[in-house]
């Protein structure tokens, strides 16, 4: 498991340069962000002649260049290409020759102002942000990505309400500071920009707006998420009462994703030893001073909290389907608080055996559960291949995997990356189709001069 620990500060910012050059984009309106395993650099053949090397940097120079364009259709759909190759494979040598400006374009469609950026857009340019930092690892550039990011990320968190771009921002707030925040006090910050969009603290001037519940679970499940990263806490005991006492709150909501990311939390945050850190409890009342009355009260507070968690955690191990509840969500939930009550009861926290190709991945904690369950939603498709590939997320996880043993000039494709590389409608194979068409008509241009100078020097 991950705890934060220091590092070096970035370089300086490089800036952006200004390109024009994104007609394989504009061709196409459909696109989506698609989940990809393992997409291999090919070499296809035009007109059936001439063999032209189609490689992932030359896609991802275009769809760099294209983040300049005008057209929002056009930054949606190379945001797209980004997402989808950086997903596919890591892509290192790209990422130390453009590192600076993919940084910079991506937040210039989320910073207020700057662009008339879509929710879509900004959605994207979040992801792709975070995908930057998981390739790069704890580095420099992460630390980088954090400095520049975090202010435009929580302007543009309190600037808008849809549920979808915010969820995508607060899980690129997590991911680069869980990367590259170097000490507790960030990750504090950072928590407390997330906690206060579901929970704010409420003036006499301010109306409280009730939060979406896929934004509760967004929000709850970052907050964890970076929480779990933590070492030694800066306890304030009020802060935790106030807490926890939500997060109960939120196991007597309806939605059931909702009272998973809520009872997730809760489990973490006893399993960090609240209570005792909060107190180390009575010994007797008599012992009790006047200063340290508030301390026990505290103590008293939070137990008394922690047997209401544990109640409620009994009643959904064993809830019964209601009206439309999906078998397979219900049994999730049932065997997710089965395991909280154990947690409360006995100590023993799930252990959680994974297959990453012909290698597993265990963990035993709820801290590592909650990294690897974020780590993998937020990877989608691309979760194997950087689980197999980045170093950075072996350290993350103590993981090792076994090396394959593949000739270097062969790539063993999977019936399912087969698939997804000769799919229509995957965005590599569509640029790849663009990119070749408008190299074949430049060539068709260049051979018809050619020709009609020959038949002039004839005449």
């Amino acid at each position: 498991m991950r705890t934060k620990s220091n590092g070096a500060r970035g370089h300086p910012f490089n800036g952006n340069s200004q390109r024009k050059n994104a007609a394989m984009m504009d061709s196409d309106d459909d696109s989506s962000v698609s989940s990809s395993s393992t997409v291999r650099s090919d070499r296809m053949s035009v007109s059936g002649t001439e063999d032209v090397h189609i490689d992932q940097d030359t896609l991802l120079d275009k769809a760099l260049d294209a983040l300049d364009e005008k057209r929002g259709s056009t930054r949606e759909k190379a945001l797209s290409l980004i997402i989808e190759t950086f997903n596919s494979n890591l892509q290192h040598q790209f990422v130390e020759k453009k590192f600076a400006t993919l940084l910079h374009q991506c937040l210039s469609s989320i910073k207020k102002g700057s662009k008339k950026a879509s929710t879509k857009e900004i959605a994207l340019a979040s992801h792709a942000i975070g995908l930057l930092a998981v390739t790069v690892g704890c580095s420099d550039n992460a630390r980088e990505i954090f400095e520049e990011s975090v202010r435009p990320l929580d302007e543009s968190l309190t600037s808008g309400s849809d549920a979808s771009k915010i969820s995508s921002l607060v899980e690129c707030l997590a991911i680069i500071t869980f990367i590259g925040g170097t000490d507790q006090e960030e990750t504090e910050k950072s928590m407390d920009m997330m906690w206060r969009l579901i929970n704010p603290k409420l003036g006499s001037n301010v109306v409280a707006v009730r939060p979406s519940p896929l934004l509760v679970t967004a929000v709850v499940s970052a907050w964890s998420f970076l929480l779990s990263s933590m070492g030694d806490l800066k306890l304030n005991s009020k802060n935790w009462q106030n807490s926890i006492s939500y997060l109960s709150s939120l196991l007597d909501k309806e939605d059931r994703s909702v009272r998973i990311a809520a009872g997730e939390a809760l489990a973490l945050i006893f399993e960090i030893g609240v209570i005792e850190k909060s107190s180390a409890g009575p010994n007797s009342v008599s012992d009790i001073t006047q200063e340290e009355s508030k301390p026990q009260e505290s103590y008293v507070h939070i137990h008394g909290l922690k047997g209401k968690v544990i109640n409620q955690v009994k009643s959904l191990a064993v809830e019964a389907g209601g009206k439309g509840s999906a078998k397979k969500d219900l049994n999730s939930q049932r065997d997710l608080f089965r395991d909280i009550s154990e947690f409360f009861e006995y100590g023993y926290s799930p252990e959680i055996t994974m297959k990453i190709g012909g290698d597993s991945l265990q963990t035993s904690s709820w801290s590592q559960m909650i990294q690897l369950n974020f780590i993998k939603r937020f990877l989608g498709g691309g979760f194997i291949k950087h689980m197999q590939e980045n170093e950075f997320l072996h350290e993350v996880f103590d993981f090792t995997p076994k090396k394959r043993n593949l000739d270097s000039n062969e790539h063993r494709m999977s019936v399912g990356e087969k698939r997804m590389f000769k799919s229509p409608n995957s965005a590599l194979n569509k640029a790849r189709t663009q990119l070749l068409n408008k190299q074949r008509l430049l060539s068709e241009g260049r051979n018809f001069g050619h020709y009609s100078v020959n038949m002039v020097d004839e005449d």
